[in-house]
C-alpha cells in the first residue's frame, strides 16, 4: 500500500510518499515505520481498529473515506 516495490516511476513514489504523510497526519498514532510496512487496506484497517480501540466497521469506514480518490497502484 505505502511501501515501494522497486521499478516504480518517480511519479508513483512521490504519490505514495504524499499518501504516507497524509495518513500520518490523519492517524498521528501511526509511525512512519507502521505505515511503511502496511501492504493492504485490511492491514491499515486492523491497525487503526487496534490502536484506536474502535469497531472493525468504524475502522473500515474511516479508511474507505480516506482512500476515496487515491490510487495506490
Amino acid at each position: 500500500m505505502f511501501g515501494f516495490k522497486g521499478g516504480e516511476t518517480s511519479d508513483t513514489v512521490i504519490r505514495k510518499k504524499g499518501y504516507l504523510a497524509d495518513a500520518q497526519k490523519k492517524w498521528n498514532f501511526l509511525t512512519h515505520y507502521d505505515l511503511s510496512t502496511i501492504k493492504t487496506k485490511g492491514q491499515l484497517c486492523n491497525m487503526i481498529k487496534i490502536r484506536r480501540a474502535v469497531s472493525e466497521e468504524e475502522a473500515v469506514a474511516d479508511v474507505e473515506k480516506w482512500m476515496a480518490g487515491k490510487d495506490f497502484s
